[in-house]
């Protein structure tokens, strides 16, 4: 099976949910014009990323009856979608969260498990951390999602890929810092080269969609990439650039890359739950 992704790259507007929905849409029927049959936001593509005081009127409870997620359920029916959002649950925390939309239903939420609280980020002063990982199925096999600082605890990843993720689906707002030898910034290379890295351990597609532009101070770099089983790009935006741009996958090349690395068949599951069980137990 061969899938079309598309990655939609853009600035979106702090705390106002209207416009970025309208921007959501407007993406959502480029992609299905180009054939796209999957379509993914950046981390927080409804609200903006400096939420702070905003978090709370901002938040979401997804559902048929809600006014946003009605229009993006209905826009669901031909391309799937993953979106970004604030996430209030019923007893009202609030969580930093990506939705999967398809064929009219929402299919899975997950909610941020890391919340970067140090240096320029303050996450975990207004968001709950999420608790719980898992792989969904959908008309492409099983996916997993992950939301920006997930990946950089290879925790999340690896549990996803036992859990039977074939795909990685990887949303960012990644504020550029650093500098080097590289003629990008430093935040932007150390990104790609996780999710090559990760990609080419778990011999697995990786998709990630990050955002562009300025909001309170910071700058997103963009640079949203896909990575096939090998290790190698499918397709790279340009730093700093806004745009949708939709890439094929081949889903044979799962078949392909396994049988020639087969370290999904030779992971020992049961040695790493008896290895973290001794390590908890020393400390």
């Amino acid at each position: 099976m061969k899938i079309r992704i598309a990655l939609a790259q853009f600035n979106t507007k702090l705390g106002d949910i209207d416009s970025n929905l309208k921007v959501h849409l407007e993406h959502i029927e480029e992609a299905k014009q180009q054939d796209a049959d999957l379509i993914i936001f950046p981390e927080l593509s409804l609200t903006g990323y400096a939420l702070q005081d905003l978090v709370a009127s901002s938040a979401l409870m997804p559902h048929q009856n809600d006014p946003i997620f009605n229009k993006l359920i209905h826009a669901s029916e031909d391309i799937d979608l993953m979106v970004g959002f604030v996430h209030e649950d019923r007893r009202h925390r609030f969580y930093i969260a990506a939705a999967y939309l398809s064929a009219g239903e929402i299919r899975h939420i997950h909610n941020k498990v890391y919340l970067p609280t140090y240096g320029m980020f303050d996450e975990g002063r207004f968001f709950a951390a999420g608790n719980s990982v898992r792989a969904f199925d959908t008309r492409f096999g099983r996916v997993g999602m992950l939301i920006c600082e997930d990946f950089w605890h290879a925790s999340l990843p690896y549990l996803l890929w036992l859990d039977g993720a074939d795909i990685l689906l990887f949303s960012s707002s990644s504020p550029g810092r650093g500098l080097s030898e590289d003629p990008r910034l430093s935040s932007s290379v150390w990104v790609e080269h996780t999710n090559r890295a990760y990609a080419g351990l778990f011999t697995n597609f990786v998709a990630h969609a990050n955002r562009v532009g300025y909001e309170d101070g910071l700058n997103f770099w963009g640079g949203s990439t896909i990575f096939d089983p090998n290790g190698d790009l499918v397709v790279r935006i340009p730093d700093f650039e806004s745009a949708l741009t939709v890439a094929e996958i081949d889903l044979n090349q799962l078949h392909r890359t396994r049988a020639r690395l087969p370290l999904l068949r030779d992971e020992r599951k049961t040695l790493v739950l008896r290895e973290l069980e001794r390590i908890l137990g020393e400390k």
